[in-house]
């Protein structure tokens, strides 16, 4: 199962104490700094799955540096943690509800969580007045982030439309993906990818009136289609009243986020062969006006397919 949502914690390590300590027979100070705490630090991969790691743990420490030691030697620095999250990964603060970062290429590297500072020893305190100074100065704490990791997916293309419109089979049949599908609503609960010729396609999960306030599989898969670059919406040409199809996934785009329907969409009318030619041609006719690109497919017809991947490229 895919997570695209997930609640953690990233803190930065502690920086290590510094040391109280003295020459032999007291002739002096000699404690030394600790160490710097390790950074938490974020990279973007293609892996989608790897949210599916904080199923398992949501808290994660970068390690404390370590405290001074005699003869005035400072400590060792804590080491850094690097946290792998998919490319698409909005991170949110949750106490704010601001988002801090948003990872959009892949190799991209972010700093979350700050190590906390290693604390003085007592050699730097050392002073004419305070010839052997018997204090030292702890550790700061590292930067501690309570976030919500969420999962936006980023796609050349995007299937969207009613449950049991198509588009799982058509993903397979374009990209030989191994999206699952079945002649019933919502057989596909999560979104699912194929790349043809270097362009990425998500088939979006259905949906339905009602959508952006939580019905059917809800506005989970909504903020898939915010990174989308342009919009494939798959109606079926089985459908009595294809407006009504059309204009029911587009009201819930924009309540969900109204700059959504201003991406690139292009209708694709599916199933056809499943209908009679004037049925496609009549359904064709009513949905012109709502995009200067109707184009009837069918999985089952070879030229169908090979015009759509033209369309693509």
């Amino acid at each position: 199962m895919l997570i695209d949502i997930a609640q953690v914690t990233f803190k930065g390590g502690n920086g290590g104490n510094g040391r109280v300590s003295f020459r032999k027979n007291m002739k002096g100070p000699d404690g030394g700094n600790g160490g710097d705490g390790g950074n938490l630090y974020i990279v973007a991969k293609s892996d989608l799955t790897l949210l599916n790691q904080f199923s398992r743990q949501d808290i994660f420490f970068a390690e404390d540096g370590a405290p001074g030691g005699n003869n005035q030697k400072s400590g060792k620095k804590g080491e850094d943690l690097v946290m792998y999250l998919p490319v698409g990964t909005s991170i949110i603060e949750r106490r704010t509800g601001r988002e801090i970062i948003d990872l959009k290429e892949v190799g991209q590297k972010e700093l979350v969580s700050k190590g906390g500072i290693g604390g003085h020893g007592n050699w730097e305190y050392r002073s004419a007045d305070e010839p052997v100074p018997k204090r030292a100065e702890a550790g700061t704490k590292g930067e501690s982030k309570e976030l919500t990791l969420s999962l936006k997916l980023i796609a050349d293309f995007g299937l969207i439309g009613l449950p049991n419109a198509g588009k799982s089979s058509l993903l397979n049949e374009i990209t030989n993906a191994n999206a699952k599908t079945a002649n019933y609503e919502f057989t596909t609960l999560e979104p699912n990818l194929g790349v043809y010729n270097q362009k990425v396609l998500a088939d979006i999960p259905g949906l339905i009136e009602g959508a952006s306030e939580g019905r059917g599989l809800g506005i989970g898969f909504l903020k898939h289609i915010e990174k989308v670059g342009v919009l494939l919406h798959c109606i079926s040409s089985e459908s009595k009243d294809v407006l009504k199809d059309y204009e029911t996934v587009r009201n819930e785009l924009k309540s969900f986020n109204p700059k959504m329907i201003e991406k690139k969409e292009i209708i694709l009318l599916t199933k056809t062969d499943l209908s009679n030619k004037e049925h496609v041609e009549v359904s064709i006719n009513k949905l012109k006006g709502k995009s200067n690109q109707i184009i009837p497919v069918s999985i089952n017809d070879w030229e169908s397919i090979e015009d759509l991947k033209r369309l693509l490229v």
